[in-house]
């Protein structure tokens, strides 16, 4: 077997397509969408046998961090923010090659378990994703809402009447509500946002253009008094949701409640496989009494401190 380094992002793209995705965010697009916007130098890694290749890892140079991430490095706060990255080959000799060649200074994040283990490197728990799996509940909406307490209950269908008293509505698939989903976000969340970074806007918004054209689109926006409340943009893939971001105003108290009750309700109905919220908890998605997902992240220290913070320590997978 031969390890190689390319920086050639045509040799990455065919390699990346070669592979049968599995999840939205394998779709090269999606990747490509935050490549043409953060241009991080490329730094490929590629395993080959007999000259063909037979397995690969995509690493990009993150220069504010000073260290390797995940490509296309696309980042919010200095932290990547794409998820279930993997190591693309199988059998543990292809893995253990590619993470031989992995830099000293890498922080790779939000990998799904798999086969990363070898002497060096260390492997620890990164974020908790959250999913609504409909099936759980045999597709029955109310079946889930029992699965609160009936003082919860209460309170949760005492605060959406009060919003569906003021005159309530759904629209969707109305792209211009995505611009004011950016506002909304930016307004709540400030510097935090996602979006207060114009390189992660401008990725954010090809995203969007791209799930549009590939029909996998989709915009929910809560209208109250005919105002807007909410506005979340999620994907839809083969028969899952990924709900990506969304904005919510501040003149409506308990509107997040709201639509992501929406969220569910639609996603039973439907007979949708899951509904992915993504990692970062805010505290309603364990209330929400979702299935939590950990994925995981792996840190190769180097000479960089800025990666020497404490995480926790979870065993490796063999």
């Amino acid at each position: 077997m031969k390890v190689r380094v390319s920086e050639d992002l045509e040799e990455c793209r065919r390699l990346w397509l070669n592979r049968r995705p599995e999840c939205l965010f394998d779709m090269w697009w999606v990747r490509e969408a935050f490549e043409e916007s953060f241009r991080r130098p490329l730094h490929l890694i590629v395993a080959e046998e007999r000259g063909d290749a037979c397995g690969f890892l995509p690493l990009s140079w993150i220069e504010e961090t000073g260290c390797m991430g995940y490509f296309p490095g696309e980042t919010w706060r200095g932290r990547t923010w794409l998820e279930q990255n993997k190591f693309h080959g199988s059998g543990k000799n292809i893995i253990r090659e590619l993470l031989e060649a992995v830099p000293e200074e890498a922080q790779l994040r939000y990998l799904l378990p798999g086969p990363c283990r070898k002497t060096n490197e260390s492997l620890h728990e990164d974020e908790v994703g959250y999913l609504f799996l409909p099936g759980s509940y045999d597709y029955d909406f109310e079946k889930y809402r029992h699965t609160f307490s009936r003082k919860s209950r209460k309170q949760l269908s005492k605060e959406i009447a009060g919003l569906s008293s003021k005159g309530l509505s759904f629209r969707y698939d109305h792209m211009p509500d995505t611009d004011q989903m950016f506002r909304m976000n930016l307004e709540g969340f400030g510097e935090y946002s996602y979006f207060s970074d114009t390189r992660f806007l401008t990725g954010f918004e090809a995203l969007i253009a791209r799930l549009h054209q590939n029909e996998m689109l989709r915009i929910v926006t809560v209208l109250i008094g005919g105002k807007i409340a909410a506005v979340d943009v999620a994907a839809i893939w083969k028969n899952s949701c990924t709900v990506l971001a969304g904005g919510t105003s501040s003149d409506f108290p308990g509107v997040a409640k709201l639509i992501n009750f929406h969220h569910l309700e639609w996603a039973c109905r439907e007979h949708i496989d899951s509904v992915d919220f993504l990692c970062g908890d805010f505290g309603w998605k364990r209330r929400f009494h979702l299935t939590p997902r950990p994925l995981y992240e792996l840190r190769l220290f180097g000479k960089n401190d800025a990666l020497s913070e404490a995480v926790c320590k979870i065993p490796e997978y063999a």
